[in-house]
């Protein structure tokens, strides 16, 4: 087999691009902002000036930034392109209507797939850094309806969540962060008890993803299971032939 060098390009092997906001937050391990996340290499590209803040406004103006940096993480050989913001939403179907890769920049694509595998009679809760963003205009951009068997919970009121997070004052309590998830997420299922699984929009929030489903019994999706998910569409595994 023969390969042919990629000019510009000094690594290899990441299929997966990440692109990330301009924050001031410590990624653990969970984190779709670590590394030590995947059992696969990644390759991240920070957007400048696209802040929490800019984000959480549904501030449009960084689409050509936005699209620069896809391209630049095709050209070194992504299969496909993803974010660390749920909220990144807003430029959903602008880069994947101008990248030859997939794109699934928010954890709430999942959200359709989610419902369709559940009973009519269940609900979808969300657990969201702040429930004022996620509404139907967000929702609208990636495709979705808004439909009354979506429940959402933000945690832009939990104080140690809402300091690491939202504040980003540079330091993560992440026992104390773990337990405001698995309060809010016990509050939505008394609050909503047809859910029938959660959703974690917040890329920050798949390290207590276990927590989660250990305190409410329920199916726990969030952006890493997402990223596995097309991770294993992009890049399959070769099966020995044998019974």
């Amino acid at each position: 087999m023969i390969f042919h060098a990629r000019a510009g390009q000094t690594s290899y092997g990441e299929a997966i691009g990440i692109l990330l906001l301009d924050t001031f937050t410590p990624f653990i391990e969970g984190d779709v902002g670590n590394a030590g996340t995947y059992s696969f290499p990644v390759r991240y590209r920070t957007i400048p000036g696209l802040t929490v803040k800019r984000i959480f406004s549904k501030d449009l103006s960084f689409r050509e930034e936005m699209l620069a940096a896809g391209r630049a993480l095709v050209g070194q050989g992504v299969r496909a392109i993803t974010g660390d913001c749920g909220f990144m939403a807003i430029y959903q179907r602008y880069l994947a209507d101008h990248l030859e890769v997939p794109v699934f920049l928010s954890s709430l694509l999942q959200l359709p797939f989610i419902a369709s595998v559940l009973s009519s009679e269940c609900r979808v809760g969300i657990l969201t850094a702040n429930e004022a963003v996620l509404d139907s205009e967000l929702l609208s951009a990636l495709g979705i309806a808004a439909s009354e068997r979506y429940v959402i919970a933000g945690l832009q009121d939990y104080p140690r969540f809402c300091s690491a997070i939202i504040d980003e004052e540079g330091q993560l309590d992440s026992e104390a962060v773990e337990a405001e998830m698995v309060v809010a997420a016990q509050r939505l299922v008394q609050r909503e008890p047809q859910i029938g699984a959660l959703v974690l929009e917040c890329s920050v929030m798949p390290p207590y993803a276990a927590a989660v489903a250990a305190a409410t019994g329920l199916p726990v999706f969030d952006y890493v299971t997402m990223i596995e998910y097309v991770h294993s569409a992009v890049v399959k595994r070769r099966y020995a032939r044998r019974m």
